[in-house]
């Protein structure tokens, strides 16, 4: 039985639905699990252009976390989010143990924000001026450091890389370091067609991420596990399920086709009509 938690069987992945305003045509955002574009403590420009290039099986990227910055994030972007409905799962991610801090310390005061999400599985942390996790200890000393200072009744997720090397070892530190679950299912590391260091998402990690939560859940089956990773649609999403996910998170699809979050809502509500929004903490 895979652990109960308080938030529903879809989320929209980091990043993949914008600032909520251009996934809200083609999907309902009330009840919705949205995890934002990874806000930093201060403005960032990004990578230089091309940033994005799409492969027969994947779309390889380096948006060097793009984002207006904390300030600009929640004067404009957490109260439209908020307004619409959605639960607001925010992504944070600094260049020190200090900034995760910090960014935690204000977004717990922040009216609407139901969770946080430490993203720790950015491909290039080092060479764009983000703290840098090697080993599953940095990993833990983030959680550690954000969970002190975010309220106890409210859920951090540590996002990490889907290495099967580690991701049993990853998995236990940042769970005994206070996380609330895991996400398996970041990008992997990959190369734009210049060379520059990128990530690769999409259909292509499908195999690796589901191996990954197969062994988390088989080997930590008390620490709750996000799967993700070419979540196109329900069978993709029903087999991250079946692995023992207690969630999964629809990322490079929506660049695709902005309704597979909806259909694969649509999906699960079928299967159990009383559950309108595919919640686990029952």
């Amino acid at each position: 039985m895979s652990p109960a938690v308080p938030w529903g069987r879809v989320m929209v992945a980091s990043g993949c639905g914008g600032t909520g305003r251009e996934l809200a045509p083609y999907a309902d955002l009330e009840g919705l699990d949205f995890v934002t574009r990874s806000i930093t403590l201060d403005p960032r420009a990004g990578g230089p252009s091309p940033r994005v290039a799409e492969t027969p099986s994947g779309l390889v990227h380096a948006v060097g976390h793009q984002n207006p910055g904390l300030e600009h994030f929640l004067a404009t972007e957490l109260p439209w989010l908020v307004r619409a409905g959605a639960r607001v799962h925010v992504s944070i991610v600094g260049g020190a143990i200090g900034e995760y801090a910090e960014l935690a310390r204000r977004l717990s005061r922040a009216p609407g924000v139901a969770g946080l999400e430490v993203n720790l599985g950015a491909t290039d942390q080092a060479g764009e001026g983000l703290f840098e996790v090697r080993e599953p200890y940095h990993a833990a000393s983030v959680v550690a450091a954000v969970r002190r200072e975010f309220p106890a009744d409210r859920p951090v997720l540590a996002k990490l890389r889907p290495d099967l090397s580690r991701a049993v070892e990853g998995a236990r530190a940042v769970h005994d370091a206070g996380a609330s679950a895991v996400v398996l299912g970041d990008a992997v590391p990959a190369a734009l067609p210049d060379g520059r260091p990128a990530g690769l998402s999409g259909p292509a990690i499908t195999p690796v991420a589901l191996r990954c939560v197969h062994e988390v859940v088989a080997r930590l089956p008390e620490v709750a596990v996000v799967g993700g990773g070419g979540v196109d649609g329900p069978a993709t999403a029903r087999a991250f399920l079946a692995a023992g996910a207690v969630a999964v998170q629809v990322g490079a699809a929506l660049l695709h086709d902005p309704t597979t979050v909806a259909r694969i809502r649509a999906d699960l509500e079928a299967q159990d009509p009383h559950d309108h929004s595919g919640r686990t903490d029952r």
